[in-house]
């Protein structure tokens, strides 16, 4: 073997690798703090680091640091130059984040970024912490950051369902696994839990709290060891990056991966089970390897049949399936255990046979002594298959049994018809060129008929030449010993001849079995990447299939409930089968462990996001109908077809999807500007009219009693036409964001009160009840807007309800919540459009004479959830009336000032302050 030193590396692979090295030089360096949880040390020895650097004459900045109040930590910025934090207004409080734009400008070599899955306050550029990095780093600034094992998006819920904490601030994995450097920064869980005590981690009150809920010892040890466990695979993944990158070959055993070698035999899936087994034990990950040799390409379809089960039965159990074309079979399996960097190979032990051994050594042992350096581990038969067998074929090998005793009849007439050929031609040719005669003819029968029936045309021809051409002629009797040289030379180059040639006709006819495959793939891809329909995707699909695979196919698309629609015409098709598959995702029917006597395959097409319909395919007859789906490579090719298939079907849907969204944003926004113009210019004159319908009713002398109900009738519609006009602009202004939220801690008794007062005209002819929580805390709102969702709710009840009825405003604590109830007594709302009402230009009864156009409750909802509530309509329940209810978050109000002592001895004494 050569040395690692002089083994050439493959020229594209030396290519990408030196683009990426290009690419990676200008990019910065991250390096990663790595720990288990809070408290380990992670941003000390980030800063520890950082004052080493600079010590040495390295230019860097503290970008943004959470000390959380430790005081060693605190410790190490001293003396550390720190980026001033950026200022932002959120929902009237000042918050600082991390200034990226300064950090750019400056652009210093290095910068450190604690706390990496830091959620970004809202109107930063970016809303994660991890992109400002990414940004630095794409500038070229080396960065210095910090991540726990919980904050892992592959982790969150395995953390959370150890700690019954889900952390809401994550970070994707591709972020660490693309970090130049992860330094696992690792305590004892003791260790953890006495600087816990010590107030190293926490203050002393949220040690406490933290001691008898996260910070638990089974949480600790078991986070360490995902911390750990993760860190171990990426060192993992850094080992095979620098192996393939200085084209090492021979195995380092870092890892303890294992290969299971699938072969025809039935005992297979005893060496798939027992792997599987063996890697449970090791928790170490396992691939699948079945290499296919020209002779495998012959085996009989019950054979091949069991190998694409023992290669699906690996894929169940968890492992990594690999098919491999190779006339050598030990190289193949040591070319992939190499290039896995798997340091175990499983294999089932051979049965006895010494005739071949005598031919060539076991596969078993070609390993050993093609790679000396993997473990070989040899699993005995299963006890029923200790004893040898003959495989028996089904009847459908009977016609190929009949070929095959055809082609070695061919190869046997076409050395006879050689030899006698070459009689007349003997006066006029040497011996030795008639023996060229004969292996030409060997050589035409391999590349015709195969290795067999050449081996069988190379003897006949020996025999022919011995018996026409040697003297004594027409006589197998040899009279000069160097004639028996002769025969086993042209023996043995006849059968060499043959071998090699029939390898090279299968490697030709797999070749171009594959470039076909490859061409199908590559136009049935091209056809759909300019498709913009399903119409164009199901004619598409189905020619290309019909094509590839000589079956005849069509598509089952669902409906938006659901459920598969067959197509009109075609192939009877059982929709049951159909939908099962849809609905699991697995393949159904023919070929399959599904209702097999189904003569049709029901594949489903499985997208990224979901599934999109079932590919249904019906074999043409004849012996071979469905014997494509027993082959490994052709079932994968049928995989691909289905993949891109379902990929087309999901662009197009989403094509769709952009399109409605689109059209609905741009009639949203010509009806926003539509209401908004129409509400600006009849505003001014609407109130003029509300003013003078005013004057009209006080104006001197008195009017008529009719002329001033008519001033009266003036007035009110006048009014009602200037509210529809306020909601109609109000909702303009919401939608686009104009309106600012003027938040104060206040009662919800004063708010309710002024609704009450300002909708009274409203609720005359109506019994108001209020039923107020003698102990409702102070809560941050708006409240104006808040008083217009109140006065909104209550007229909505006063012009549903009839006369006499009586409405009610509850309100009350649930949770972390203040929760307003606005119900009455009324007829209720029309079952089923709880949630429609909300909509803009919805009403509660779709003909009514009642006045209104539907743009109340829509109101309600936009400024509920600026709030950051939420409003909803309790179903209906018979003999009770509408129910609206809305929530108000709770939150921490402000301390009262305190009065100083001076200050009260002031006032009880009546002293001028």
């Amino acid at each position: 073997m050569l040395p690692n030193d002089s083994q050439r590396p493959d020229p594209d692979t030396l290519l990408a690798q030196v683009q990426a090295q290009e690419k990676k030089a200008a990019r910065g360096r991250l390096r990663i703090y790595f720990g288990a949880s809070a408290g380990v040390g992670k941003t000390y020895a980030m800063l520890a680091a950082a004052r080493k650097l600079l010590a040495d004459g390295q230019d860097l900045l503290v970008g943004v640091v959470e000390t959380h109040g430790r005081q060693d930590t605190a410790a190490q910025l001293d003396g550390l130059p720190v980026l001033p934090l950026k200022a932002i207004e959120y929902r009237g409080k000042t918050l600082f984040e991390f200034d990226l734009d300064e950090a750019l400008r400056r652009a210093p070599p290095l910068i450190l970024m604690d706390e990496l899955a830091h959620s970004n306050v809202a109107g930063s550029r970016h809303p994660k912490r991890w992109q400002d990095v990414e940004e630095l780093l794409a500038a070229g600034i080396d960065v210095l950051s910090t991540v726990n094992v919980q904050h892992l998006e592959s982790l969150n819920d395995v953390v959370g369902g150890i700690t019954g904490v889900r952390v809401a601030e994550t970070l994707p994995d591709t972020v660490f696994d693309r970090a130049d450097e992860v330094v696992l920064v690792d305590i004892p869980a003791d260790e953890l839990l006495r600087r816990l005590k010590q107030g190293k981690v926490y203050q002393p009150l949220q040690a406490e709290r933290a001691s008898q809920h996260f910070f638990r010892k089974g949480n600790l040890i078991a986070l360490r060891e995902l911390a750990l466990r993760r860190t171990a695979d990426r060192v993992q993944d850094d080992v095979q990056a620098y192996r393939v990158e200085k084209s090492i070959n021979p195995v380092w055993k870092t890892g303890a991966a294992l290969l299971a070698c699938v072969g025809p035999h039935a005992g297979g899936e005893h060496v798939i089970r027992s792997t599987a087994r063996l890697a449970s034990q090791l928790n170490a990950e396992w691939h699948a390897l079945y290499v296919e040799t020209p002779r495998l390409q012959r085996l009989p379809a019950s054979q091949r049949e069991r190998i694409l089960k023992t290669l699906k039965l690996a894929q169940d159990l968890g492992a990594r399936t690999a098919v491999m074309p190779s006339a050598d079979i030990a190289g193949a399996v040591v070319e992939y255990a190499r290039s896995a960097n798997i340091s175990k190979v499983i294999v089932g032990r051979g049965r006895a046979n010494a005739l071949a051994r005598l031919w060539q050594a076991p596969p078993a042992a070609r390993m050993a002594s093609l790679a000396p350096d993997i473990d070989l581990i040899e699993v005995g038969l299963p006890p029923a298959d200790a004893a040898p067998r003959r495989a028996v074929g089904d009847d459908a090998e009977v016609p190929r049994r009949t070929s095959r005793h055809w082609r070695y009849i061919l190869a046997a007439g076409a050395s006879l018809a050689t030899a006698l050929a070459s009689v007349p031609l003997q006066p006029y040719l040497d011996l030795a060129n008639i023996a060229m005669l004969s292996l030409l003819t060997v050589v035409l029968v391999a590349v015709r008929l195969g290795r067999g029936p050449a081996a069988l045309a190379s003897l006949v021809g020996v025999a022919c030449f011995d018996f026409v051409f040697v003297p004594p002629r027409f006589s197998f009797a040899v009279g000069d010993f160097q004639y028996v040289i002769t025969f086993g030379v042209m023996l043995a180059v006849g059968l060499i001849t043959g071998h090699l040639t029939a390898g090279l006709r299968f490697q030709a006819r797999v070749a171009s079995h594959r470039e076909a495959r490859a061409r199908a793939l590559y136009e049935f891809s091209r056809e759909l990447s300019g498709v913009l329909q399903t119409e164009q995707i199901f004619d598409i699909t189905k020619s290309a299939i019909e094509r590839a695979f000589r079956a005849r196919a069509t598509l089952l698309l669902p409906d938006d409930e659901g459920s598969l629609q067959a197509p009109n015409g075609g192939e009877p098709l059982d929709i049951g089968i159909a939908q099962w598959a849809f609905d699991h995702a697995q393949a159904a029917g023919t070929g399959t462990d599904t209702l097999p006597a189904s003569p049709i395959f029901y594949l489903p097409l499985i997208a990224p996001m979901r599934t999109r319909g079932v590919l249904a395919l019906l074999p043409l007859e004849g012996a071979q109908r469905g014997r494509w789906l027993l082959v490994p490579e052709q079932r994968q090719h049928l995989d691909t077809f289905a993949a891109l298939a379902a990929i087309a079907l999901e662009r197009v849907h989403y094509i769709d999807v952009a399109q409605g969204a689109l059209l609905q944003m741009e009639s949203e926004r010509l009806r926003n500007s539509l209401l908004a113009a129409l509400s600006h210019d009849l505003r001014t004159p609407l109130t003029s009219l509300v003013g003078l319908a005013e004057s009209l009713a006080l104006s001197r002398p008195a009017l008529s009693p009719a002329q001033l109900d008519m001033a009266r009738s003036l007035q009110s519609e006048t009014v009602r036409m200037s509210a529809l006009v306020a909601n109609l602009l109000d909702m303009a202004r919401i939608e686009s964001g104009q309106v600012r939220l003027n938040l104060q801690w206040q009662a919800l008794e004063e708010v309710v009160g002024s609704a009450l007062r300002a909708s009274g005209p409203q609720l005359q002819q109506h019994a108001v009840q209020t039923q107020l929580a003698p102990d409702l805390p102070l809560v941050r709102y708006d409240a104006v807007l808040i008083e217009r969702v109140l006065c909104n709710l209550l007229e909505n009840a006063a012009k549903y309800t009839p006369a006499g009825s009586t409405i009610t405003v509850a309100a009350g604590v649930h949770g972390q919540f203040l929760q307003v109830t606005v119900f009455d007594d009324g007829p209720g709302l029309p079952s089923g459009r709880e949630e429609a009402i909300f909509e803009k230009f919805t009403r509660g009864e779709r003909e009514s004479n009642k006045p209104g156009v539907g743009l109340g409750l829509a109101i309600c909802r936009a400024i509920v959830e600026a709030h950051g509530g939420t409003i909803h309509a309790q179903p209906h329940t018979p003999g009770q009336g509408a129910a609206i209810v809305f929530s108000l978050p709770l939150g921490t109000p402000p301390a009262p000032p305190e009065i100083e002592l001076d200050d009260a001895n002031d006032h009880e004494t009546g002293k001028p302050t």
